[in-house]
């Protein structure tokens, strides 16, 4: 099998931390300035492996193989959160360059094709997983017309400033593409909490983002008593509260649900608020179980909105994302090659987190690997992961992604 290159994978993934580091962490929002070289070095160093690079029509940068079909697809994101750990996302994108590089220096394995992916905007900056949705078969007119950042740039003025717009773009070739795999830390401590080095996933946990918006009257904080105020900041606190007793509730043991963000306005202590905002996201990995968590949000908004005196709406913040099992034969190629040389030392588990593999799992099997997060630490400048995990993975996953290829030879 292809021996990977510790040093070379570390080497890389260190330089690409240097795209916008602040501190231990890394701040490299999908499309910024530092995003784009990011991208262009990424495409050069794809180059240089001998894949043929480039940055499509969206931003997601794709390294073809120039070896004959089956290829395997080996990718994740290098885009990051407003303040982003090292490893999220980048670590399953150098993987996939390191294992192109290591099949070409292998004897075995050098007739072998990996494609290398780096999907614009897993993140959601503009709108959540903008290039795999893209490589799936989605067209990307409508998020590339109405998807904005927090600015209120759109996807479609920020690829034309970055030079993408109108780009050829990266799309699942079926006569080509076997398989897709991703390598990701685990952003969670189970790994870490059960002494294991290695976690095959089956399954990706399903996502909903709403908005609920509500509107008051703006009146001065002094001379409004408090029986007459229609107050929009106490309503969505009073809000809040509610829908925690009601989520949990129905909540099963892999329910999650988070108010990111709640903005008031004007946001003055002297001034009663007459607009506010909450963004909340809920998460499971069954689906039935999100649709009834869906139902009783509807219900519950519209029976804050009829008792009043605050008006209160619900829209969808970004698109759902299903939840999504991983290929059975996939997930064992990959537990095969960890019990080669991890033994005893992985496990399968689910993720709670969403990743670029549940969007192209309908169109393509897929499967995923995590390695440990120390303290279980993600989306955290204190991000991190021990060096011998991360060279460990990704020789597990070079092991399997060529198992995978002969396999889909026949």
């Amino acid at each position: 099998m292809a021996k990977i290159n510790p040093d070379r994978l570390l080497a890389d993934l260190s330089h690409l931390r240097t795209f916008g580091a602040e501190g231990s962490g890394v701040v490299r929002l999908a499309l910024s300035a530092i995003d784009i070289e990011a991208r262009h070095w990424l495409a050069g160093r794809m180059d240089e492996a001998g894949l043929d690079a480039a940055i499509d029509g969206v931003g997601t940068v794709f390294g073809r193989s120039r070896q004959p079909s089956p290829a395997v697809v080996i990718g994740s994101h290098t885009d990051t959160q407003p303040s982003g750990g090292w490893l999220d996302g980048a670590m399953g994108v150098i993987y996939g360059l390191e294992i192109a590089r290591a099949f070409a220096e292998s004897q075995r394995e050098r007739d072998l094709a990996i494609d290398v992916a780096s999907w614009m905007d897993e993140e959601g900056t503009f709108s959540s997983y903008v290039g795999s949705r893209v490589f799936s078969g989605e067209d990307p007119a409508e998020a590339i017309a109405n998807a904005r950042n927090r600015d209120g740039v759109t996807l479609g003025e920020a690829l034309t400033r970055a030079g993408f717009a109108g780009r050829p773009l990266a799309r699942l070739e079926h006569g080509r593409h076997a398989a897709y795999l991703e390598a990701h830390i685990e952003q969670g401590g189970r790994l870490e909490s059960a002494g294991k080095r290695i976690g095959v996933v089956s399954s990706i946990v399903g996502i909903r983002d709403m908005r609920i918006i509500f509107l008051g009257q703006r009146n001065h904080a002094g001379t409004t008593p408090m029986p007459l105020r229609r107050d929009a900041g106490m309503a969505l606190i009073a809000f809040a509260h509610r829908l925690d007793e009601v989520f949990r509730a129905i909540a099963g043991p892999e329910t999650v649900w988070t108010i990111g963000r709640m903005e008031l306005d004007p946001g003055s202590t002297s001034v009663v608020p007459g607009r506010a905002e909450m963004l909340l996201q809920y998460r499971d990995g069954d689906a039935a179980r999100l649709n009834r968590l869906s139902e009783r949000l509807r219900s519950l908004v519209n029976e804050t909105d009829s008792a009043g005196p605050v008006r209160v709406s619900l829209s969808p913040f970004d698109a759902p994302v299903a939840p999504a099992e991983m290929d059975a034969g996939l997930q064992g190629q990959i537990a095969a090659a960890a019990e080669r040389h991890a033994p005893g030392q992985w496990i399968a588990m689910p993720s709670g987190a969403g990743h670029d593999a549940q969007i192209i799992a309908p169109h393509l099997p897929s499967a995923m690997l995590f390695v440990p997060s120390i303290a279980g630490i993600s989306h955290d400048f204190a991000e991190d992961t021990k060096e011998a995990d991360i060279a460990l993975g990704c020789q597990v996953m070079a092991d399997a992604a060529a198992s995978i290829i002969r396999a889909a030879r026949g």
